[in-house]
């Protein structure tokens, strides 16, 4: 059973991922009419994923006793003056994201809900990746710099991107 503590903070995870899919879509309208294809399709994946964990909360939520709540969201900018601004308002985001769950962790473990805390693991492992998916991509950017035939290859290349991150690399 949820506290009605862990419940609320929760809550408001569920509208901060909310957010960040509308963030993602945002950007992904924005690339596209830019002609940025590569750019748009990995922003229109991130979007879903950005769902997907707005769900698994959601889910989460129901299954330990709670109501997961479904809030107003916050409208998301959907206009950059380049495509480097866009991914450095996409890594404060991500930064901004971390925070929260840690913020939601210290909380599980100051209610010594230990299943919420076991839960939210994933959660930020999965941020350590974000943050470093995003830090990637800006170094490619300033590697880049004014350079058209740069940005074309880095539009071409971005749908494939991978980024393995201590959290997410497993010894064998």
């Amino acid at each position: 059973m949820l506290s009605k503590t862990i419940q609320n903070a929760l809550n408001n995870q569920i509208r901060i991922e909310a957010e960040s899919s509308q963030i993602y879509l945002a950007m992904a309208c924005w690339a596209e009419v830019k002609g940025l294809e590569g750019v748009s399709n990995f922003m229109y994946a991130q979007s879903d994923e950005e769902r997907e964990h707005m769900l698994k909360l959601v889910k989460f939520v129901n299954e330990r006793g709670g109501h997961a709540q479904i809030s107003e969201l916050k409208a998301p900018n959907v206009t950059f003056k380049s495509f480097k601004e866009m991914f450095e308002k996409l890594f404060e985001h991500e930064v901004f994201v971390s925070q929260s769950i840690n913020e939601l962790v210290h909380i599980s473990l100051q209610e010594k809900d230990y299943a919420t805390h076991n839960f939210l693991q994933w959660y930020v492992a999965e941020q350590i990746e974000e943050e470093a998916v995003a830090r990637t991509i800006l170094d490619k950017i300033n590697m880049i710099g004014d350079d058209k035939g740069g940005l074309y290859l880095f539009d071409r290349d971005i749908e494939n991107l991978t980024v393995t991150t201590a959290a997410t690399n497993t010894p064998e």
